[in-house]
């Protein structure tokens, strides 16, 4: 399966995150214009969705991760809570991510899994298999068929999934 042409949705976008014009790209900033307000965008956490949405099939998209010692990637449902500052992240809230946290990474699991390679590698690559409720998470340099993590079955029910990142003092970027 071709990778999918994944982009960031600029809609969805918390204010302090900064994306590239061709939507590959997105980074903290300290300051400067804010976009307008809109009932898709993520107010609270540092957080901003991919597009498209999918509903069907198996997917895989590559993210390169800049160092930072804090950002998170994976898959959302479209419904994930946008505006609530004291929401978690993990499958229970509809979110299936892993974290670089400091200098370790973690599963957002509930609670966190630590994960065995000492840190989240520079490249990920998200694998999600809707129609059998799976998604999993590849180093994105190697062609090991193993996953550095990969989260129990779901029942996706039907919702639309979302690439999904969470940054902050970071940067991301979508390889093509």
């Amino acid at each position: 399966t071709p990778p999918a042409q994944v982009t960031l949705d600029p809609l969805t976008s918390h204010p302090r995150l900064l994306l590239s014009a061709d939507g590959l790209r997105a980074r903290w900033r300290y300051g400067g214009p804010e976009p307008p307000a809109g009932p898709e965008r993520f107010t609270a956490a540092p957080c901003v969705l991919g597009k498209p949405a999918f509903t069907a099939g198996r997917h895989t998209w590559t993210v390169s991760v800049a160092e930072g010692p804090f950002c998170a990637v994976g898959v959302s449902r479209d419904s994930v809570p946008r505006r609530n500052p004291s929401a978690a992240f993990g499958p229970g809230d509809g979110v299936w991510a892993v974290q670089r946290w400091g200098g370790s990474g973690r599963a957002l699991t509930e609670p966190p899994t630590a994960l065995p390679a000492p840190r989240v590698p520079r490249r990920l690559r998200v694998a999600l298999d809707y129609d059998g409720g799976r998604v999993a998470f590849f180093d994105g340099d190697s062609r090991s068929p193993t996953p550095i993590f990969a989260f129990p079955a779901a029942a996706f029910a039907g919702e639309r999934l979302r690439p999904w990142f969470w940054l902050e003092l970071g940067e991301i970027s979508i390889v093509r």
